[in-house]
């Protein structure tokens, strides 16, 4: 690439250097601080991997017994915080709301010294912990109830779920959410971590850092396309649609939710981890026909677009394992925020490590020299 081309949304460009993730598209691999993310799922769970990923190393017992204590003590939220929930629209989508609630919690920790240690983890642990409480808050007063009071008893997945219905999770449903969360933990310079590193690189706060981040994750091109891959199955309705709507969007050159990823050209490691939780579900709770459906999307995806090195992403099952959790499908993308939480604290970390602001350049295509017209002669 030649200094200054152009590269329509910075593809392939680097923005900057990390040691958080690693993703190779071509073999279909993720690594968090060199650990494959399979690894994670098997032995791991979500909060021993938000350590990995904020603090750069798996944890000792008594770091883990700490961050696992402070994070589930903070999980409580204010009773200004819950008050301004209450004034939101019920209509209003849960992902506005987290992003409102996420800034306005940094008002009651005001920005302290960026170098200091004990600042750093606090801001973490407090987003971790507050972050699933909000969303769960907001989903249970939009229909009236009060929110849920958090469980201490209950490990980080099996809490939430308990906040969205008062209702306490299988063990194998928690399981299951567990990893869901791990996947979607962190996945390099993704849209909304690059946007919390421009937001980082001006040293404002962890609370405005994420703020931003999850502004930039609600799009339907980023987070919110797991809600759109359930809508898509929703509107296919049936494994004999298949063929044909795909075919229709392909003739149309329109977008297929679900397929295709700027990174990986194989399937996305995730999805294949993700079909396989599905599969434990259905075993537990019974099957849901909508699997069947992307099944053959899949199959005829095959067919048509992996020549052009096109499969599913992470976004294609992910939706069907929490619909059949029993999850809202607007809450779909308030989750990955929930779950890429340690993701962005981990690269508003490294950026503060070595800052500098970001102050990209553009290429100028407008005219010059223009005189200005008076308005009586426009």
């Amino acid at each position: 690439m030649a200094v200054g081309e152009y590269k329509p949304g910075l593809e392939g460009v680097p923005a900057t250097q990390s040691n958080i993730s690693y993703v190779d598209g071509q073999r279909g691999l993720l690594e968090y601080r060199g650990i494959d993310v399979k690894e994670l799922c098997q032995y791991s769970n979500f909060l021993e991997t938000s350590y990995l990923l904020i603090f750069g190393e798996l944890p000792k017992e008594t770091e883990i017994t700490k961050f696992e204590y402070d994070v589930l003590h903070r999980r409580r939220i204010k009773y200004r915080i819950r008050d301004m929930i209450k004034c939101f629209p019920d209509n209003g989508h849960p992902m506005d709301a987290l992003q409102a609630c996420v800034a306005a919690l940094g008002m009651f920790y005001p920005l302290a010294d960026l170098q200091d240690a004990d600042f750093i983890y606090g801001a973490s642990t407090r987003l971790l912990a507050k972050i699933p409480t909000m969303v769960a808050a907001f989903n249970m007063m939009r229909l009236g109830n009060d929110p849920v009071i958090p469980r201490d008893d209950l490990s980080y997945a099996a809490n939430f779920l308990y906040m969205l219905n008062e209702v306490e999770p299988d063990p194998i449903a928690a399981r299951v959410f567990d990893i869901c969360l791990i996947l979607h933990a962190e996945h390099t310079v993704n849209a909304s971590t690059f946007s919390a590193l421009v937001t980082a690189s001006t040293l404002t706060d962890a609370y405005t850092v994420l703020s931003s981040a999850i502004g930039t994750l609600s799009g339907p091109l980023h987070g919110g396309a797991n809600e759109q891959v359930m809508r898509m199955l929703e509107e296919i309705g049936s494994v004999e649609n298949v063929r044909p709507y795909m075919e229709r969007k392909l003739e149309r050159k329109e977008k297929i939710m679900g397929f295709g990823h700027r990174v990986y050209k194989v399937k996305d490691p995730r999805a294949t981890i993700l079909q396989e939780q599905v599969k434990i579900l259905f075993d537990k709770f019974g099957h849901d026909p909508y699997y069947d459906i992307a099944v053959e999307m899949e199959n005829v995806g095959m067919e048509k677009l992996s020549e052009r090195g096109i499969y599913p992403n992470v976004d294609f099952y992910s939706g069907l394992v929490y619909k059949k959790l029993g999850i809202p499908m607007d809450l779909f993308t308030p989750i990955f925020a929930i779950a890429r939480v340690p993701g962005w604290l981990a690269h508003w970390k490294e950026q503060l490590a070595d800052n500098r602001l970001f102050r990209p350049t553009q290429v100028y295509t407008g005219e010059h020299e223009v005189s200005y017209t008076p308005l009586a002669h426009r």
